[in-house]
């Protein structure tokens, strides 16, 4: 068993750039469940606009790399919109059903023939980073030092996606200590003293929307530059993934889904090596490597069980957000 590849190739995980997007992903739905009340089980969705409207804006627009992200940006922003409209003023149940279903309309719609010479249809895009790699500043050759060595573009899109994240909770967190915070965490405990008081709760509530889908959709983006776009990858089971990181970190903390995401995703990538290392060696003669790649997720899930049983609120929470999250 070489427990150094094992060790390694998950501690590449802490700052990888699928870390960082789903780092910001749930810090959006921090901003969504944790902060305002909102259940907004649609997060792959503006991920999936995120990552679509960049790809499709550079390969069949020819847009420069700020111009896809401000049609990435203004895709989350209409989807919010049209999401929150009919929903926001009804009980917070009604949000979940349309998010939900919703986001995969949209994954259906990237996935349809109708739309193949622009969407890729089940076979995705790609061929979209020359454009973000020409911003690269960086030369050619090898940074970091043992599992964290990249080459240029990889160096380049790491700090990148985590300026990023650290620019998002640098954001939240004073969002959230401004009047505007404090009337949107008031919704979330009883919007109704908050509008008895005179306060808007439809419009805060649609401009929580807009601020964490926007950085779903940002998160989206970060997500495909590693990668190509796919469909696939924006089914439910991504929403849920990113809601496990939230609860994980605490559901109403800065720093609880960026710690989340590392924990979330070293587990995933130690007992993914661990698991196909012991079918080799003969520990686990009853399994193929595919069913050892399936247990790797009952694994990972038991782990976050004991976790959330014995810090329920969170790495980072604190048990006045408890009974809100429960």
């Amino acid at each position: 068993m070489d427990w150094q590849a094992i060790f390694g190739n998950a501690a590449v995980e802490l700052l990888s750039p699928t870390t960082a997007a789903y780092a910001l992903a749930a810090l959006g739905l921090a901003v969504h469940f944790g902060y305002t009340g909102l259940l907004n089980f649609g997060q792959a969705g503006f991920m999936a606009l995120g990552a679509y409207g960049y790809a499709i804006s550079i390969l069949t627009f020819g847009f420069p790399v700020w111009g896809a992200f401000l049609v990435g940006v203004g895709a989350s922003v209409i989807f919010a919109l049209i999401l929150g409209i009919p929903t926001l003023r009804l009980r917070a149940d009604y949000l979940a059903i349309v998010t939900i279903a919703a986001a995969e309309i949209v994954r259906l719609l990237f996935t349809t023939n109708t739309f193949a010479s622009v969407t890729g249809s089940a076979n995705g895009l790609s061929g979209y980073k020359n454009e973000f790699a020409a911003l690269n500043p960086l030369p050619p050759g090898s940074y970091g030092f043992g599992p964290f060595e990249n080459n240029a573009y990889d160096t380049w899109l790491r700090l990148v996606a985590w300026t990023i994240v650290i620019l998002a909770c640098l954001l939240v967190w004073q969002l959230m200590r401004s009047p505007w915070g404090r009337v949107i965490k008031g919704i979330r405990e009883d919007e109704d003293a908050v509008r008895a008081l005179g306060k808007n709760v439809y419009a805060y509530k649609m401009q929580s929307l807009v601020i964490g889908g926007v950085f779903g959709t940002v998160a989206g983006m970060i997500f495909a530059l590693p990668r190509a776009v796919v469909p696939s990858n924006y089914q439910t089971t991504l929403t849920f993934f990113i809601y496990a990181i939230l609860l994980l970190g605490g559901a109403a903390t800065i720093l609880g889904p960026v710690i989340g995401s590392m924990i979330f995703w070293v587990l995933l990538s130690f007992f993914s090596g661990f698991m196909a290392r012991a079918v080799e060696a003969g520990w686990l003669p009853f399994m193929t490597n595919i069913q050892a790649g399936q247990l790797r997720f009952i694994l990972v899930g038991v782990a976050i069980m004991l976790i959330v049983i014995f810090r329920p609120q969170g790495i980072f929470g604190n048990k006045k957000e408890l009974a809100f999250v429960r």
